[in-house]
């Protein structure tokens, strides 16, 4: 299985709305389909060299053997969670992510807005609340994994705060409040004390007990 390349660019081009690019690795060519931005980023980075990184997701069928080339790890996964929606294929996800950039397409999965979706060539409604039915829990729960990763470094960075979001962890998980409901204070907790806007998390004079009291307010207008 194939799923990341480092080489040279050899080429780029179009044909029938898709776009691909030949890429010389160690004397090999491949030759990737990928999305018009991928081939406008290399250009606008490319180097001297002509050297670049794509993560890849390996298609093999009877007839064929694709390869699908992205610039980050986050648009492979994506298209990878869109092939494994029955009646979905490789040309559907390719158009989704050539129309609209990511994040777009993850907020209107979030926020069930259809009408961004179906305007996709070849995505119709059914198609579209399928695509939001089956991804919008996956997206959201990716979103909240990077975003707790995210603030745990910066807790990781803050010693003495990450003690007292430790005590406080262990206090509300002997109150009965779960994992995933603590998990989900971090962000509106730690953009408090970025933001300033709570005057009692102010970063350099938090204590245990004001933590504990704004986390639990938090938790009681869930």
């Amino acid at each position: 299985m194939i799923t990341w390349i480092k080489g040279e660019l050899v080429s780029s081009w179009q044909a029938n709305n898709k776009f691909f690019i030949l890429i010389n690795c160690r004397g090999l060519g491949y030759e990737i389909q990928t999305l018009e931005s991928v081939i406008i980023d290399i250009e606008n980075k490319k180097n001297s060299k002509n050297e670049i990184i794509l993560w890849l997701k390996h298609i093999k069928k009877e007839d064929s053997d694709t390869l699908f080339g992205f610039i980050n790890k986050d648009q492979r996964d994506f298209f990878i969670q869109i092939l494994n929606i029955k009646g979905i294929g490789s040309q559907i996800g390719m158009s989704l992510l050539n129309k609209f950039p990511l994040t777009e397409i993850i907020n209107a999965i979030t926020n069930n807005d259809k009408k961004l979706i179906s305007s996709v060539q070849g995505i119709g409604q059914k198609m579209t609340e399928r695509i939001i039915l089956e991804l919008k829990s996956k997206v959201i729960n990716n979103k909240i994994e990077k975003e707790f990763a995210n603030y745990n470094n910066f807790l990781l960075e803050n010693r003495e705060l990450n003690s007292i979001f430790e005590d406080m962890n262990l206090t509300l998980e002997s109150l009965n409040y779960s994992k995933k409901e603590i998990k989900n204070l971090y962000p509106k907790l730690i953009n408090d004390i970025k933001s300033n806007k709570n005057l009692f998390l102010e970063k350099d004079s938090i204590s245990f007990e004001t933590l504990l009291k704004v986390a639990m307010n938090y938790l009681d207008k869930r």
